[in-house]
């Protein structure tokens, strides 16, 4: 076995003088590294006028797609919480009625589609598993909360708006993602 080797240092013993033990030194220098910290460039951003850069990676919040016509573009197949580490997406299927098939192009729609962002890790995995290109992470904030519930958004929250007949909503949807 090795010896230990010690890191003791050596420490100086000798009596302090008068000046040294009114620590007025020491105060000074702390006050001269306060002062010089004021004319230093401020890290501290001014949020909601100014906007941090982000990474062109970033993950923020869930928005299902529609297509070109305004129809939802999920088709209920579910890969996308089977793809999901956390399971933080669940999702009921439904069929369509019999009049429906002529308006919309699949057969099967999700009846309640929900992810709870507290669980969320932002991963991205759900964005890749899509076939439909139905669901994507955009630029935006998870906004603050005080309840649990308020962080389980549903279909209506993630669903952008129908341009046909939201277009306002559509525009400012745009501009904050």
């Amino acid at each position: 076995m090795q010896a230990l080797t010690t890191r003791a240092k050596a420490v100086d013993r000798r009596p302090m003088t008068f000046l040294e033990r009114l620590y007025l030194w020491n105060i000074l220098k702390g006050m001269l590294i306060t002062f010089s910290h004021i004319f230093k460039k401020q890290p501290t951003i001014q949020y909601p006028e100014q906007k941090r850069p982000f990474s062109p990676v970033f993950r923020g919040l869930h928005v299902l797609n529609r297509d070109e016509e305004g129809r939802e573009r999920c088709t209920a197949c579910g890969l996308c919480a089977v793809a999901c580490p956390a399971e933080a997406i669940t999702m009921e299927a439904a069929e369509r009625l019999p009049g429906e098939e002529n308006l919309y192009r699949e057969e099967k729609y999700a009846a309640r589609y929900e992810i709870n962002m507290l669980r969320c890790i932002f991963c991205g995995l759900c964005e890749e598993a899509c076939p439909k290109d139905a669901i994507y992470l955009s630029e935006t904030f998870a906004p603050a909360s005080f309840t649990r519930q308020s962080f389980i958004y549903g279909k209506p929250d993630l669903l952008i708006p129908d341009p046909k007949t939201q277009p306002a909503e559509l525009a400012a949807a745009k501009g904050l993602s």
